[in-house]
């Protein structure tokens, strides 16, 4: 049962198995049976075979791992998480209890990370309320308060101050709404004329509009001044009050105008939380992205790096724990399979190609409307 169990896990994974509408590096696993897994696993808790349980778990999507979970618990009448902890420890551990989670769940347990003990993690916090959509927002704060039974605004609050504390709620908090276009670069125009930055305007309006619309306005912006946001921003906020609110601002920006390019810098950094953290959040859904933009903002591709990673025994596990070595193998060979790297990459670029269409198209219908109107308008003036 067990040869038959990995002759299929290694064969490619079919068209009917895979989520064409994602992004994403992490795939359904074709003819799942879950009664089927539980006992392959159960078996290897008992014997503390840590590879066939990292095969299983690495090969489901989170959906699947969560129908093994509820499978096992009604076989053996125990919690997989807490079986799993008998077993495995350290970044491992922490790994294959992250792929365990929902993805609303996981984020809420990483904002929660960030805010223990006694520094508080602000680009975690950060990465996680730049990046994500309102609703998502929504589900993790219910999440949170669900898991810890705690209110994540009220935590976010005591553990920030000033005006950056503003931004972090403010963040938890954002909404996609309409603007103007002219009437925020003037806004923002005005703002940078005053010697004491007026942070309220840039909080409100960074958090308020539209990411699609918010990219057009910085845009603007930036031909208007002959520099990048970023550098407006560091000039602007230069007092050392600032630094907090400044970094907050620069990160929120740069998620506004590539988030894919910004968590490709937060896996440069090497550190064995924020890779994993990344890496797990969002390999279901956009980690296809993220590694073309490592890929080009450092000329080299994300396997490789990991590789040569852990060949070279790097600080991106010996700021962890030894047995990161391990976690770092399982994200090259789950997260960064090469042999389906080069379906990845096509699929890629077809859904970028056919993103520019739409866009393209709701601009092209955009600009007829506003010319039908203007005639009409013209029409009832004679």
């Amino acid at each position: 049962m067990e040869t038959e169990d990995k002759s299929q896990e290694t064969s490619p994974l079919t068209s009917e198995g895979m989520w064409w509408g994602t992004l994403g590096s992490v795939r359904p696993f074709p003819n799942f049976h879950p009664e089927r897994d539980v006992a392959v696993l159960h078996t290897a808790l008992e014997k503390k075979d840590v590879n066939t349980i990292v095969r299983i778990i690495t090969n489901r999507s989170n959906v699947q791992r969560r129908s093994i979970a509820l499978a096992y618990k009604n076989l053996s009448q125990k919690e997989l998480d807490a079986s799993l902890k008998k077993v495995l420890s350290g970044d491992l551990q922490s790994l294959i209890l992250g792929l365990m989670m929902i993805p609303e769940q996981f984020e809420a347990h990483r904002l929660r990370k960030a805010m223990e003990g006694a520094g508080t993690d602000e680009e975690t916090l950060l990465e996680i309320l730049c990046t994500r959509t309102p609703q998502q927002l929504s589900d993790i704060r219910a999440a949170y308060n669900q898991e810890y039974k705690r209110d994540l605004e009220r935590d976010l609050t005591s553990e920030t101050s000033g005006d950056f504390s503003k931004l972090i709620v403010a963040l938890l908090k954002k909404e996609n709404g309409p603007g103007i276009i002219d009437q925020d670069i003037t806004s923002l125009s005005e703002e940078l004329k005053n010697k004491k930055p007026a942070a309220d305007i840039w909080i409100k309006m960074l958090t308020t509009r539209n990411p699609d619309y918010l990219r057009i306005v910085l845009e603007k912006l930036e031909f208007e001044r002959g520099q990048t946001a970023e550098d407006t921003l560091e000039g602007h906020f230069k007092g050392v009050l600032s630094g907090d609110l400044k970094k907050g601002l620069k990160t929120l920006v740069q998620c506004i105008q590539n988030q894919y390019l910004f968590l490709a810098q937060r896996i440069q950094s090497k550190k064995a939380p924020v890779v994993q953290g990344v890496m797990v959040a969002h390999s279901e859904e956009d980690l296809l992205r993220v590694r073309v933009a490592y890929l080009q903002s450092t000329g080299t591709s994300l396997y490789t790096a990991l590789q040569v990673s852990t060949h070279a025994h790097t600080d991106l596990y010996q700021q962890s724990s030894p047995s990161f070595s391990y976690s770092c193998k399982i994200l090259i060979c789950f997260f960064l399979n090469r042999s389906s790297l080069k379906v990845n990459s096509s699929r890629v670029c077809w859904l970028y190609v056919v993103q520019k269409i739409r866009i393209n198209a709701v601009c092209v219908l955009a600009q007829m409307i506003n010319i039908y109107v203007y005639t009409v308008k013209t029409f009832h003036s004679f």
